[in-house]
């Protein structure tokens, strides 16, 4: 089981995934109620002793229905409030347990008073659970501040409601679900329980359509934008690196490349901005032009290497203007960058840097390279921790490694297993690294994203996708992914 204090939108991501490798709402719902009652039973009077059920009308109220359903099977006397219009439920695991509840036992809808709760040697709170962000609104403020002020002994499920808010619930126990969640304390949340309701292991270590709650939905205009440094003998690369940034969400996409090559991209898209900087391929001598370029384009995020060749001269320049970033701009580096990157990596701090080679790549880095995956994710993690960086090793399937965890993806099709597919991927996680995503977040996306779009073009194209097909299909693979969250209710 997971220890380690995970975010909100962490545990929305492995409970989206559990779902979609078949574990029902419903499933998740009865074991995290039964798991509220036999820790509430530790701290109750032998049955029938009476016990308090503060909840919501969302998910966090339904683990309270479904506790409140064993204890009343166990012999105890649950009484419920509601705080709100049993009609509001929307989650029909929710309402199921509601009703299965509400035909058993006393149930009141609306905000109880103090005095109410009063006298029950428990009460368990389920209002909201880790869904609540920002200052609390009526009924819910009235309902903490009752619950406060009634001095009865508080289990909090999931998480206290109102946690990290104006006003929340101090309680004495919290039983948590999978992993402590952030900002959770012994201050806040008394005796912390971490109990599994089930998840799958493959929840918690693969890329699956969960990891569409790290989308970084704008709240206005787009104001993303990515610098690409590229191409030299090869102008597709950085063409389709850029376009799929656009495509991913960016609002500008800007190609630095040697002329001739900066033609031929310009040519590919009138929707890119394109700079020419040096001839045939990049030399240290550019580097001045690529700084200057660099501080009057302020990007939000760069990416180098793509099609740019290996050159001695060019190598020499990747290397150098490695060495010469701050890391006060994200950072990804694929291709003929890569080796360049590592060897200057060793700084810490500062923003992110995804390092996405593939399979041939990754040898050239580590010409030892061990067979197994489990041994690859090992030695990348190593590098992951003394360097600084993250990992999207593309292959059969995607290593995704950082400082703070690995996962794998295998949700790709072989159809899709084509020149310039890398390089769109890059552009994907190039635009969620400047949208603000950590590095492994970013791979985790994109290597998903990337791949469910190449099995989409897979279903109607069988074996003739090639990257402009994934350039085109990226939005809709989008839109596919966060209607499936939404449906989902995690």
């Amino acid at each position: 089981m997971v220890e380690r204090p995970l975010p909100a939108r962490e545990i929305r991501v492995i409970e989206t995934n559990a779902i979609a490798l078949g574990t029902t709402i419903d499933t998740l719902m009865e074991n995290a109620g039964r798991a509220v009652a036999e820790e509430a039973v530790r701290n109750l009077p032998p049955a029938p002793a009476h016990v308090a059920v503060v909840a919501g009308t969302g998910k966090n109220g339904g683990d309270g229905f479904a506790a409140a359903h064993y204890l009343g099977q166990w012999g105890y006397t649950p009484q419920l409030w509601v705080v709100r219009a049993p009609a509001e439920i929307r989650s029909g695991a929710t309402r199921r347990c509601f009703e299965r509840v509400a035909h058993h036992h006393p149930t009141h809808v609306g905000i109880p008073t103090a005095a109410e709760l009063t006298g029950f040697p428990l009460l368990l709170d389920a209002l909201l659970g880790i869904g609540q962000a920002g200052s609390l609104r009526s009924p819910y403020r009235e309902a903490v501040e009752a619950v406060n002020a009634s001095g009865t002994p508080v289990l909090s499920v999931d998480v206290p409601s109102g946690l990290g808010s104006d006003a929340a619930i101090r309680p004495r126990w919290t039983v948590t679900f999978t992993a402590p969640k952030e900002g959770m304390s012994s201050e806040n949340s008394g005796a912390i329980t971490v109990r599994d309701i089930g998840i799958p292991e493959a929840a918690r270590r693969e890329a699956g359509p969960g990891e569409f709650h790290l989308y970084p939905v704008p709240r206005g205009a787009r104001s993303v934008r990515v610098v690409v440094i590229g191409g030299g003998p090869f102008a597709g690369a950085p063409a389709l690196t850029a376009a799929a940034a656009l495509r991913a969400g960016a609002e500008r996409a800007t190609i630095l490349a040697p002329h001739p090559a900066a033609g031929s991209i310009q040519a590919f898209s009138p929707n890119l901005v394109v700079r020419t900087v040096g001839v045939d391929h990049f030399r240290p001598t550019d580097l001045a032009a690529i700084r200057e370029e660099l501080r009057t384009q302020h990007p939000a995020a760069l990416a180098l290497g793509m099609g740019a060749g290996r050159d001695p001269e060019t190598l020499e320049f990747f290397s150098e203007l490695a060495r010469g970033l701050d890391r006060s701009t994200p950072l990804l580096v694929d291709a003929d960058a890569l080796e360049q990157a590592l060897s200057a990596s060793s700084r810490t701090g500062g923003e992110p840097l995804l390092l996405t080679p593939n399979e041939g790549e990754l040898h050239r880095l580590f010409p030892e390279l061990p067979e197994s995956n489990e041994a690859r994710i090992a030695l990348l993690a190593s590098h992951a921790s003394k360097h600084a960086v993250s990992w999207l090793a593309k292959g059969e399937t995607d290593l995704l490694v950082g400082s703070t965890g690995s996962y794998v993806n295998r949700h790709h099709t072989p159809a899709a297993s084509v020149s310039g597919a890398g390089d769109v991927l890059a552009g994907v996680a190039a635009f969620l690294l400047g949208a603000g995503l950590s590095g492994l977040e970013a791979a985790r996306l994109a290597s998903y994203w990337v791949g469910d779009t190449g099995r989409s073009a897979q279903e109607t194209m069988s074996f003739g996708v090639v990257a402009t097909d994934l350039l085109e299909r990226l939005p809709l693979a989008l839109k596919r992914g966060l209607d499936g969250i939404r449906e989902t209710g995690s």
